[in-house]
């Protein structure tokens, strides 16, 4: 039979539209909480800069934001986290609104400035001390498991100031104090610790475009006044790395057998998709995740930066003792995972691109959200996040397939609505597409689970709308609506969507989330009582 071009287009046509529509499927399927195993943590999350305000009371001192956010031009709209949310005095409500989700995890900060105002040269706060610990005993009394981040974003600014902070090894024994320091006071309750938050996002960030503290760049990725964006990325998260190993061998040797935790580090990932459908693009794809989620976790997992990005970097890439390597492999109980988007990537070693793309740093690779004008996926209130629910699938399982299949948790996803003007709270409450938004990712996690991956956790971002670093306030990711004159808290539909999804179902105690049970409700009590009566 002879087949005609014509026949041919529309066989390819049919196939495409067949293929989208399975995609649909896939990603508009139910989801149940009975669909993921017994034990998993269902929880929000926050962070400490991002929620706390109180940024100068009882005995804390100025952090690097505090500093950043009063440098004219910084933040979208003149926002800071001076009040932020108000958190370090309105804990217990927020507690109360944690509790009545349904969820069996919280995921919180520590605000290093808040504990440990000078570093290692001065004393623990006990103020800050306190602070958390009434956090974590008021979350264990509502069967809520305390999941802690030690570092997000946030340090002293004595430290910048002292010797440049990250960009230092000094900063390693900062950061191993701080841990430990943490381990000391809230270990014997903190079942699961994750040292750093997004190292690889935080070396892009403040070192690579400049705009977050100490904002370093140079041409052609932004204009800085100091900074080199092609080489300090590098040594900046070479230290984060070693500083996360020291902390976690000191917590294996110390505390881990008493205390009976875990330990691991966030990284952030996207999803890469070829621009074009060429191998030099599929290559570029595969290079992109190897220069920035490969970059943070391969020296963790196998002892050194992959080799994709040894070919180009060469010696420019700092290397490991062999003692090092040794602390860096044996760090990791888990990884967390924070994924909110997927890009298209174009190669720029055999394809012009854009000045940013055709460097090293960046593993000569152009990431996109659009191809022939038409974005990857529905956008977002974020310029770089768009809505590719296939994208957290494929993320877990290059994860799992990479990393032997490492215990996971899905620390952050969320969904954060195009700004609009002159938007008022009852229609931002309504927030159908922010449903939508989780219930396609979980449906893809849940197939992610059933094809083997070992993921143990899912983290709504966020508990409430919060500071969304250089973006302010006008950018909101919460379950939680916060009414910036008032800050009081009002549900959105999604808070009430996933306590239904979470309660609809009887697998969501705490018991179940670690080994035996954890039974301190009487001494919580006890010591809350001591706290009340010293106060």
């Amino acid at each position: 039979m002879k087949v005609t071009v014509t026949q041919i287009f529309l066989l390819l046509l049919l196939s495409l539209v067949h293929s989208f529509a399975e995609q649909r499927s896939n990603e508009e399927e139910e989801v149940e909480r009975s669909q993921f195993p017994s034990g998993f943590l269902f929880g929000a999350a926050t962070s400490s800069y991002q929620i706390e305000g109180a940024v100068l009371e009882d005995g804390k001192s100025p952090n690097n934001w505090d500093v950043f956010c009063h440098i004219p031009g910084g933040i979208k709209n003149g926002d800071t986290g001076d009040i932020a949310d108000d958190h370090y005095h309105q804990f217990l409500e927020d507690i109360e609104i944690i509790h009545s989700l349904g969820v069996n995890a919280y995921r919180f900060s520590i605000s290093w400035s808040r504990v440990l105002p000078r570093g290692r040269l001065g004393e623990v706060n006990p103020k800050g001390v306190m602070f958390y610990s009434k956090i974590i005993d008021n979350l264990l009394l509502k069967g809520i498991e305390p999941y802690v981040t030690i570092y997000h974003h946030d340090h002293p600014q004595e430290l910048e100031e002292r010797f440049g902070a990250w960009l230092s090894p000094l900063m390693q024994e900062e950061f191993v104090h701080f841990a430990e320091t943490c381990f000391e006071n809230f270990g014997d309750r903190v079942k699961y610790w994750t040292t750093i938050n997004e190292p690889n996002l935080l070396a892009e960030m403040a070192y690579l475009w400049g705009r977050y503290p100490p904002a370093h760049c140079s041409a052609p990725f932004g204009n800085c006044s100091s900074g080199n964006s092609d080489t300090e990325p590098l040594f900046v998260l070479h230290n984060m790395l070693l500083s996360h190993a020291k902390a976690a061998n000191i917590y294996r040797h110390k505390y881990q057998l008493k205390q009976g935790g875990f330990i691991g580090i966030i990284a952030n990932t996207l999803m890469c998709e070829p621009l074009r459908d060429i191998e030099l693009d599929r290559e570029a794809a595969k290079r992109a995740l190897a220069f920035y989620i490969a970059w943070m976790l391969d020296p963790l997992v196998f002892g050194d930066y992959p080799p994709e990005m040894r070919q180009y970097h060469g010696n420019g890439l700092p290397r490991f003792t062999s003692e090092e390597t040794k602390l860096l492999t044996q760090s990791l109980d888990f990884i967390g995972i924070n994924h909110y988007t997927s890009l298209y990537a174009k190669d720029c070693i055999h394809s012009t691109c854009s000045s940013d793309g055709d460097r090293a740093i960046q593993g000569f690779v152009y990431l996109t959200g659009e191809r022939d004008g038409v974005p990857i996926g529905e956008r977002t209130g974020m310029r770089r996040f768009f809505i590719v629910p296939r994208g957290m699938e494929k993320i877990i399982e290059y994860v799992k397939e990479r990393y032997n299949n490492m215990p996971m948790f899905v620390t952050e996803n969320g969904y954060s609505p195009p700004e609009k003007q002159d938007e008022q709270e009852e229609d931002l409450v309504q927030d159908a597409k922010r449903i939508e938004f989780h219930k396609a990712y979980l449906a893809a996690l849940a197939r992610a689970i059933r094809n083997g991956a070992d993921v143990r956790g899912y983290f709504i971002w966020s508990l409430m709308d919060n500071f969304e670093w250089v973006y302010g306030y006008n950018t909101r990711f919460g379950l939680y609506y916060v009414d910036r004159q008032t800050l009081r808290r009002t549900p959105k539909l999604s808070a009430r969507w996933y306590a239904n999804f979470l309660t609809n179902s009887g697998h969501n105690h705490v018991e179940n989330a670690i080994p035996g049970s954890f039974k301190i409700k009487d001494a919580i009590l006890t010591r809350l009582k001591t706290q009340k009566a010293e106060m």
